[in-house]
């Protein structure tokens, strides 16, 4: 199992450092779909008791990351191409509000953090980089809003797409055509204009589903 082995024998959020740990490895694809977390392995490599993996694993399992299989455990879940389009259509409907809710309350200071993002996403010849970019961007715009609720809850559901879009931008060559639509949602914000920032975004939304769904038996 490919993760980064850590002492946490004496610390006091051990199942939290695990958790953070394996959701990570899951979401950039280290952790294959359909792979065993082994819970007497994963305790080893980070010198700690079954109890902390065993609470980290519960949590991975409510997030939907994590599913548990009979005689197998608990095993790496994938994602249906059901479960995918219906990720996408939630997303669709309350990222745009978030952000259209935003815009009126973005510092200079968002807009020059959100231009740093895309415009290292752009320029990042790292796919395993790409995701992580491509959340900060849209991430940054959206905090702005104060809509920690709703943060949480797109923060979920990128977790449980996210390996699949990295793979989809590779396969599609989708890199540039992301980074407009990205550079053209913040010159909306910029503008301040916060129902074009909101129609673009919905627009980037379904046109990631729509090149996920077309690529999405290929990527497992």
């Amino acid at each position: 199992m490919k993760l980064n082995s850590v002492d946490i024998s004496k610390t006091a959020s051990a199942s939290s450092i695990v958790f953070d740990a394996l959701r990570k490895a899951i979401i950039e694809g280290d952790v294959k779909e359909g792979e065993p977390l082994r819970q007497d392995e994963i305790a080893r490599l980070f010198n700690t008791s079954r109890i902390p993996v065993r609470e980290a694993i519960s949590r991975l399992e409510e997030q939907g990351l994590v599913k548990t299989q009979r005689y197998k455990g608990a095993v790496v879940s994938g994602l249906s191409q059901t479960e995918a389009e219906e990720i996408f259509d939630f997303r669709a409907l309350i990222e745009p509000e978030v952000i259209r809710r935003a815009v009126p309350l973005m510092s200079q200071e968002t807009l020059e953090r959100a231009r740093e993002s895309w415009t290292a996403f752009s320029t990042s010849s790292e796919p395993m980089r790409w995701g992580e970019l491509n959340r900060d961007f849209h991430a940054t715009l959206y905090r702005a809003s104060g809509l920690q609720y709703h943060l949480d809850i797109i923060d979920n559901a990128m977790d449980r797409v996210d390996r699949y879009l990295r793979a989809q931008l590779v396969m599609s060559n989708g890199l540039q055509r992301a980074n407009e639509e990205h550079i053209a949602i913040w010159e909306a914000c910029v503008n301040g204009n916060a129902a074009q920032a909101a129609d673009l975004t919905r627009q980037h939304i379904t046109g990631a589903r729509e090149s996920l769904m077309q690529n999405i038996n290929g990527l497992r």
